[in-house]
């Protein structure tokens, strides 16, 4: 998701006028604002694994989004990869980010130092 945020970022801070679809209706700046958040802001926590399961939840929400209202008349070709990444963010909601991650380091690190709960 990294790879077409930046392109949406490009858009966001281009000289042109914004033209970027409004499946919500919240305005097409303000569509391609949660866009990009979602699609680099998060897709960036996601990759260094730091709150890997709160950083898919947003994803998880633009991936339903371009798959079930932007792509809804597209056919399933188009709604396939959205699709798919909908259920790898599901996963990592639910499972977190393993134990090779930041988030995995940080929160060991306040296991031992926090005190025992009596």
């Amino acid at each position: 998701m990294l790879t077409p945020g930046m392109g949406k970022l490009s858009i966001l801070f281009g000289d042109g006028p914004i033209r970027f679809p409004d499946p919500i209706g919240v305005g097409a700046t303000a569509s391609l604002l949660l866009a990009v958040f979602s699609e680099v802001f998060c897709s960036i926590l996601l990759i260094s694994g730091i709150g890997t399961r709160l950083a898919a939840i947003p994803l998880l929400i633009t991936t339903l989004v371009a798959a079930l209202i932007v792509h809804a008349n597209d056919g399933f070709g188009k709604q396939e990869l959205p699709l798919l990444y909908s259920a790898i963010y599901v996963v990592i909601a639910i499972a977190g980010a393993g134990k090779i991650s930041i988030d995995n380091w940080i929160f060991a690190k306040i296991r031992l130092t926090s005190p025992p709960m009596l």
